[in-house]
């Protein structure tokens, strides 16, 4: 079997190759490159740089390398930039989906696996969240992966498809220094640059109802994401047929954003006490998933813990932004 991995040479796609070649899986990678690095991927995976817009190019590579299931990473993906570009936002993710569909319909590919997000759930406020809970986004990033979850499985039932959607919570760690996040758009990273810059960690709130006041999060290390995305291909793969499974990817415990911060201090040995600024609009105090469904459906649960994502993460964040002297 073939996969086409849509945004392949991004960092949470490069994992999932890592993780499908290490099982055996034959892949390719779709990738526009605005965020993707090649040197992310082996040199004997077959790359194509284009765009999941780009009909003509999805005909040709499902075609030439006769692919029988799509893991779509590809997206835009930053919350803040969403709210100031929506049309780009839905442009890239859903018209970018809907193309990509309609040539997998067309060359009869039978499995479609969807990179969706917690963000489709919103504010949560319950203790655990499942994957039952009301879906109520309140930004043009997480409406545009609830109305791709919509398309994927409204396509796959009058295509045949057999569809996952793995709704991912707070990504974290590397599995290499060489396949790292080198973005600053989330916690982790935006505490070493602060820290490595000689600037006190921020944090958005101290007023939440939680033990320390702070945003309490699930994080999941992306190289368990990548084994999830194995174990959910693998369902897809085997199924005949039509049908859906839409789970949550998360540890399924929470850790305070103080908490975090006093973690990253200790990792990195650069202890600055943070900064708090006001609370962020649309912040839920408390974000952790229930991972029941897809524990109970196959047998997958992380295995790394928050310490280990963070270490892999500053060794990632050293290759990329060395560390001249201590600020």
């Amino acid at each position: 079997m073939t996969w086409l991995i849509t945004g392949g040479a991004g960092y949470i796609g490069a994992h999932v190759v890592r993780a499908m070649r290490g099982a055996g899986e034959r892949v390719v990678v779709l990738d526009d490159l605005s965020t993707g690095d090649p040197d992310r991927l082996p040199a004997e995976v077959p790359l194509v740089q284009g765009s999941t817009a780009d009909r003509a190019t999805l005909d040709r590579v499902l075609a030439e390398h006769a692919v029988s299931g799509v893991i779509h990473l590809a997206a835009k993906k930053q919350v803040g930039e969403s709210v100031e570009k929506p049309l780009l936002y839905y442009r890239e993710n859903i018209g970018g989906l809907t193309v990509l569909l309609e040539a997998v319909a067309a060359a009869g590919v039978r499995s479609f696996l969807f990179s969706s997000s917690a963000a489709v759930y919103g504010v949560p406020e319950a203790e655990l969240i499942t994957e039952e809970a009301p879906c109520v986004p309140i930004n043009p990033y997480g409406e545009t992966k609830l109305a791709g979850e919509w398309l994927v499985r409204a396509a796959g039932q009058a295509h045949g498809l057999s569809t996952g959607c793995l709704r991912y919570f707070n990504v974290a760690g590397a599995a290499g220094p060489e396949l790292s996040d080198t973005g600053v758009f989330n916690v982790i990273p935006m505490f070493f640059d602060r820290l490595t810059r000689g600037e006190a960690p921020r944090i958005f709130g101290d007023d939440y109802s939680t033990p320390d006041g702070s945003c309490i999060r699930d994080y999941i290390h992306v190289a368990d994401l990548a084994d999830a995305h194995l174990a959910v291909a693998g369902r897809l793969a085997a199924q005949d047929g039509p049908g859906d499974l839409t789970v949550n990817i998360g540890r399924g415990e929470g850790v305070s954003v103080r908490e975090l911060a006093a973690l990253v201090a200790e990792v990195t040995g650069l202890d600055r006490k943070p900064e708090f600024e006001p609370r962020r609009a649309g912040d839920a105090s408390k974000a952790v998933a229930s991972c029941d469904r897809i524990s109970g459906e196959l047998g997958w649960a992380a295995r790394r813990g928050v310490r280990e994502m963070v270490a892999s993460a500053w060794q990632g964040w050293l290759l990329h932004h060395p560390v001249t002297s201590a600020p």
